[in-house]
């Protein structure tokens, strides 16, 4: 692993660590982990490989990658702030299903590094993955549909709490 994959990785779970205190969820905020993962596709995707199951390998990792966000998304306080915002506080579940996945990558990335390629290799070769970059497209996939889950369902989640917000000062 490079330094950039550490920045990278340590930036995005710090984004949900510095939920753990309650404060506005403001689009800068909605956005800068979109951003973060956007560097890491650009980095590090140079293809989506479509031999053997490689798709298959791209579609599980997205779908589970979906799957940890929004259970992260749907897992944090959200109420009407006194000013017109909506804050948020990331609790301990939202933090796990946050961490869970992005230190998943994290972790196999560092296993392959350290003695694990050999064991990807067999399982790629009984399963039909054709090449590494097989496994960086499958975890970029993994990576960018977990944030964008996370992103989604916490904006339309403020948005509900935005437009609970006047009908609750009408009553």
């Amino acid at each position: 692993m490079t330094t950039t994959d550490y920045l990278i990785d340590s930036a995005l779970v710090l984004l949900v660590l510095l939920q753990i205190k309650e404060r506005p969820l403001t689009t800068k905020a909605l956005i800068r982990p979109l951003v973060i993962v956007a560097v890491a596709v650009v980095n590090y995707l140079h293809g989506v490989p479509t031999a053997g199951n490689d798709l298959v390998l791209v579609a599980v990792l997205a779908l589970l990658g979906l799957s940890i966000g929004v259970a992260s998304g749907q897992t944090v306080s959200m109420r009407p702030g006194g000013n017109g915002e909506v804050l948020v506080r990331a609790g301990w579940l939202s933090g796990f299903f946050w961490v869970l996945g992005m230190g998943s990558r994290f972790a196999f990335a560092v296993w392959i590094s350290h003695g694990g390629a050999a064991a990807i290799g067999r399982f790629s070769a009984q399963h039909a993955i054709t090449s590494g970059e097989a496994w960086t497209a499958a975890l970029l996939a993994m990576a960018v549909f977990e944030v964008w889950g996370r992103s989604l369902v916490l904006a339309a989640r403020r948005h509900q709490v935005e437009q609970a917000v006047p009908a609750a000062e009408l009553a």
